[in-house]
Formats: C-alpha cells, sequence, structure tokens
C-alpha cells in the first residue's frame, strides 16, 4: 500500500482461506462518505454490501469450491514444476531446456531454487519415501561411470552455483530511480534501496523513473509471444528469492474448481472468452465485451460524478447483462440509452463473475502478501514481478482495465473520484470473488481492506514501471536462448554450469567494438539493405531517422504505389520501429534509445529490420 499505512509493516498475511468476503465493516456512517478523509475505508465496506446484496439476489448458491492451500513439500514441488526445475527431484525425463535455467540464475536466485530443493527433500524425509534424486540420475545423458560427477548431488551443484555468483557489493543509486538492471533480489540482499522506506500518502504518491541502460528499456508489449513466454517463469523464481531476501511468506494455492457457465460472457474463463472473440477479431488479448464495456464508459461516463462508488440499478444492471448475452455478437445491442452508472456496475459484475480472480487464485495471496513490504520501491519490483507471472489473458486483461482506472483517476474535477475512492472501490471486485465464503480473522479486516485498496491504488498509479520487462530477466532470456541451442557432452555439461558466471564476467569486461558497419534490413518498404556505420553513440533513433531520411529520397516512386504522399504531394512516412531478429532473441522491438553497438555485441548473431509500427489493440 502506497500510503501512511502500507509502508509499516503488517503481521497479516493473506490467502484466499482467510480473504475478506464476509468482513462487517468497522462502524461507519454512510452518510458521511463525502466529507471523509482520504483513508476513509467508507467506500470499500460499502461496495461489499453491494456485492453482497447483487449475490443473494441471484438467489443462487455459490457452486465454487474453497481453494486448498498444498501439503507440507507439495507446495515447493509445484513450484519447482512451474519453474521447469523438476527434474531437479526426480520428475519426468528432463530436457536441456529444464536443465540450463540454472545457468541463467543469479546468486539469490540460486539460493532460492536451493531452499526448495532442500525442503522438499526434509518434507519426504518426514514422510519416509525415497529422497530427491541424485544428479547423475536427473542428468540421464550423464554415464555414471564418468568419474568426474564423483559422488556429487544436486545441492552440491547449487551451491557451488551459489558460491561462483558474484557477490560484489553494489552502488546505491537515487531512491527516485527503478533500477532494472540488477535484479531486484540482489539490490535487496545488498541493501541497495534501504532509503526507500520514506512515507506517501495517496493525494502525493513519490515519482519514479526507469534508469536505462545502454541496451534501453523493454516493455510487455516489445517481445514477441515466444520470448514472453520464458518471462513468468524467470520472474517466478527471481519474486521468491525477492521474498526470501526479505524474509516474505511467499505463498500459492490451488486453482479453485467452479462449474463451466452457461453464458456467452459473463462468468466464462478468460481464456475460452478470448477464444471465441478471436473468431471475430483476430488477435484479441482483451475480451471484447469488457472492451465495449470501457469504451462505453469512457464515451459517455468517464466525467460523470460519482461512476464506479454510485451503484446503478441492480435490476437494470441484471437485464443489462440478459440482453447482452443473447445480442452481444449478433450486433443488436445499442449503449446508447444505457446509464453510466449501471455499465459502471456492470464491469465490476464482469470482474466478480470470472470463474477464477483476475489475479488468479494461486497467486492472489502473493499479491496481498505484497502489503507487507515496507519498502516502497521492492513493493513496485515484487508487484512488476507478479505481473509478469499473470497469464496472458489476465495480464492484458488487466492491463486495460489499469488503463482506464488511470483515465478515470485524471478527471478527479468533473467526476469527483480521487484515485485513493477508485482504489477502494474497486479492490473488493479485485480481490473478492463468487463463492469465497470466507472471513478474515478478527482485528486484521481494516487492516487487510487498507492492504488491497493500497494495492489496487499503486498498480493504477504506477503502471508505468509495473508492465516493463527488467533489463536483468531480459539478459536471463538471452543467456538461456543461447544455452538452448548449444550441446553438451558429459563431461562438459558439470563445468559449464559451474563456469557460467566466471564467463559471465570476463564476457561483461570484454571491450566492445569502437565501431562497426552493419546492414539494416527493410524489406517491408524497399529491396536493397541499409549499411549503417556504428559508433559508441549510435542509438536505435538515429537508425531510424537515417532510414526515413535515406528513403525518402531514394523511393519516391515507390512511395507513391502505397499511397504514402498526401493530396497535396507532401511526403508522409509511415510510424516504423526497429525490430532486433533472430539469434538470442526471437524478436524484439527496440526502445529508441537503445545504444546499437551494445546491443551488437550482446547479440552479435541477430538481425535488425525495420518494420511497421504494430496497429493498437482494436476497440469495439
Amino acid at each position: 500500500m502506497l500510503c501512511d499505512i502500507p509502508v509499516s509493516p503488517y503481521r497479516y498475511v493473506c490467502s484466499l482461506r482467510s480473504c475478506p468476503c464476509k468482513m462487517n465493516p468497522p462502524q461507519a456512517n454512510a452518510s458521511s462518505r463525502k466529507n471523509s478523509e482520504p483513508l476513509s475505508m467508507n467506500d470499500f465496506w460499502l461496495e461489499v454490501e453491494n456485492i453482497k446484496q447483487m449475490q443473494g439476489s441471484d438467489g443462487e448458491e455459490s457452486s465454487s469450491s474453497e481453494p486448498s492451500t498444498p501439503e507440507e513439500g507439495e507446495a515447493e514441488a509445484d513450484w519447482l514444476q512451474d519453474t521447469g526445475l523438476s527434474p531437479l527431484i526426480g520428475g519426468p525425463s528432463p530436457t536441456e531446456g529444464n536443465v540450463l535455467i540454472l545457468s541463467t540464475l543469479t546468486r539469490t536466485q540460486t539460493a532460492a531454487v536451493q531452499r526448495r530443493v532442500d525442503s522438499y527433500s526434509r518434507s519426504l524425509r518426514k514422510r519416509c519415501k525415497q529422497p530427491a534424486r541424485d544428479v547423475r540420475e536427473v542428468f540421464s545423458a550423464v554415464s555414471t561411470t564418468n568419474s568426474c560427477w564423483g559422488s556429487t548431488n544436486l545441492g552440491n551443484i547449487l551451491r557451488g552455483l551459489h558460491q561462483n555468483c558474484s557477490s560484489q557489493k553494489l552502488e546505491p543509486i537515487a531512491s527516485n530511480v527503478f533500477d532494472t538492471e540488477v535484479a531486484y533480489s540482489e539490490q535487496a540482499a545488498d541493501g541497495q534501496n534501504e532509503d526507500c522506506k520514506t512515507q506517501c500518502k495517496p493525494e502525493k504518491l513519490p515519482r519514479f523513473h526507469i534508469q536505462k541502460g545502454r541496451l534501453g528499456m523493454t516493455r510487455v508489449s516489445d517481445l514477441s509471444s515466444p520470448d514472453m513466454k520464458q518471462v513468468p517463469t524467470l520472474a517466478l523464481i527471481e519474486l521468491t528469492a525477492l521474498c526470501d531476501v526479505l524474509e516474505i511468506d511467499l505463498k500459492r494455492n490451488k486453482a479453485i474448481k467452479r462449474k463451466a457457465s452457461e453464458s456467452k460472457l459473463f462468468g466464462v474463463p478468460l481464456t475460452s472468452l478470448l477464444e471465441h472473440d478471436r473468431r471475430v477479431i483476430s488477435n484479441t488479448q482483451v475480451p471484447l465485451i469488457l472492451q465495449a464495456i470501457l469504451t462505453c464508459l469512457e464515451k459517455k461516463g468517464i466525467d460523470v460524478q460519482g461512476i464506479l462508488r454510485i451503484s446503478g440499478s441492480q435490476a437494470r444492471i441484471k437485464s443489462l447483462q440478459q440482453r447482452l448475452e443473447r445480442n452481444f455478437y449478433a450486433g443488436l445491442f445499442s449503449w446508447d440509452e444505457v446509464n453510466p452508472h449501471d455499465v459502471a456496475g456492470l464491469l465490476k459484475l464482469f470482474l466478480r463473475e470470472l470463474p477464477a480472480p483476475l489475479l488468479t487464485a494461486e497467486y492472489l495471496p502473493a499479491f496481498t502478501a505484497v502489503q507487507k513490504i515496507s519498502n516502497l520501491k521492492q513493493r513496485l519490483q515484487a508487484l512488476n514481478l507478479l505481473i509478469l507471472i499473470l497469464p496472458e489473458a489476465n495480464r492484458c486483461t488487466l492491463k486495460a482495465l489499469l488503463e482506464f482506472l488511470s483515465k478515470v483517476a485524471t478527471l478527479e474535477k468533473s467526476n469527483l473520484m480521487s484515485l485513493w475512492n477508485i482504489a477502494t472501490i474497486m479492490a473488493p471486485n479485485l480481490f473478492l470473488y463468487r463463492g469465497s465464503n470466507c472471513k478474515g480473522p478478527e482485528g486484521g479486516e481494516k487492516q487487510l481492506a487498507e492492504g488491497v485498496a493500497g494495492l489496487v491504488m499503486a498498480m493504477v498509479h504506477y503502471q508505468d514501471l509495473l508492465w516493463t520487462v527488467p533489463t536483468f530477466l531480459l539478459s536471463q532470456v538471452r543467456k538461456l536462448n543461447e544455452n538452448s541451442s548449444k550441446r553438451f557432452n558429459d563431461s562438459r555439461l558439470l563445468n559449464f554450469l559451474r563456469k557460467i558466471h566466471t564467463d559471465k564476467e570476463k564476457h561483461e569486461k570484454s571491450q566492445t567494438e569502437p565501431c562497426k558497419q552493419v546492414k539494416i534490413q527493410a524489406s517491408v518498404f524497399v529491396k536493397d539493405s541499409l549499411a549503417v556505420q556504428l559508433d559508441e553513440g549510435t542509438r536505435a533513433a538515429d537508425v531510424l531517422k537515417k532510414f526515413q531520411e535515406h528513403f525518402a529520397q531514394r523511393s519516391w516512386q515507390m512511395i507513391r504505389t502505397v499511397s504514402l504522399i498526401k493530396c497535396n504531394g507532401s511526403f508522409e512516412f509511415p510510424n516504423v520501429e526497429l525490430y532486433e531478429v533472430g539469434g538470442n532473441i526471437c524478436e524484439h522491438c527496440l526502445d529508441h534509445d537503445t545504444y546499437m553497438l551494445d546491443l551488437y555485441n550482446a547479440n552479435p548473431n541477430g538481425e535488425w529490420v525495420i518494420k511497421p509500427s504494430p496497429p493498437s489493440t482494436p476497440i469495439l
């Protein structure tokens, strides 16, 4: 939470077994809402009451089953499975891709893996089961007679990796700088952000700016799908390492089970909804019904006083839902005469009716545990990693929602909805979900409510930071791609695992070439390539500028054929971006501040291609 309360450590960790779905608000006069203080939770409790009434009016029993906490040892096994390291505990036959994840790990990440393997082994011993497999069994390709392994077990290898990792003290950085070059867990282990514990209030949140390195900044949308598929695994390892350093208990629950809905729009899993929507509009990343709701609110409700806070008519909302189910995909539904407050109620209903929470049942406890982090910057780092871990459908839908909520907050003068008001109203709709019949511990409701409201406020206010792929994670993706393309014989594998960090240091210390000439492809526009002379100051923006100037002069006839000339004859070049393709990355849209010579040294086997800017997500 980013206000007076969340910067103090909480002793309460929420799980889905102790969520406040039936929490009763502290005694408060609802009529005093207009004159409430910035940290008043009246809106939160009124929203909880509205949710209860809406659920009660359905006249249906919940079909959800309560999420369960994994048994001892099961959580570690699930974690190792999700991080691609299950072969370390005797899982299915390993592949090089599974094993080589170890080659990308930092000191703190390696320690986190070691803790999970050790914990799993202890749980097996307690239950008198077979211990974790010997490393010689894990790597079946390695001959059992190979003397290089000796009696080495998995723990020794991981400890060896841990010892080989760099333990250099990091230089402190300014408190308002969001550093993505160094792993967050490494920053925490070296006390780099100890000066970021300043108190902050909703009306005056501190600003952070991302410290761009020589390779620029990468957002989620800049990476291709194959590259992004590797990010959640690495982000989960890093989040676990960060929480270990901060001594935060990071728990996950098993997925909840709920009967499939017979509807087409509400109560449908996001993946199923998007699968249907992509038959209508290909490459849709946000459900079309949610896009339509948000578009309607932006057009006719975003500046209405009390939007999101003032409840619409339950009867009208229910009628809207039924009409949409019948007519939405047929294109027969009109939003023209719909009351904005009813549409806002429909938005919240859509979120609550999802079979699983938008933040996922597995990671909802992790989101609420983040409120225990007293350091503001580290809290944002944990949120950044959590968002990267979310499934793509959840992440894209959450992004669309947060972008809308940010727009609502910018119009506070007309709609009277402050960022804190928005957070306290939307928090119950994100953290309480249909069928979660549980009650928080006595006396803990207020802290929990303030904590989750603070998290929503952080996600809305700092979303530009949260949808960034940290540079250190992208470097790990590159390393993983490089190592996955190599083949290792029996005698080289152990030495490779032990020397990876030494090799990394040597690579970082190597001198970059002072000058380099490269060719850049732009086959969409012209057949031949563009030769560019790189030096230490050449950026991606410089390359794009040279491309536009060069081909604006040479290719007038070609440009006319693709209708890029205005009627008055003036030249208008399309928006283009520079992409890194191949080598140790699949496809990466480059930040304009990327220094190209540094990128060449980071990925010498990659190609650079100029393409049109990707189209924005279609909105109904």
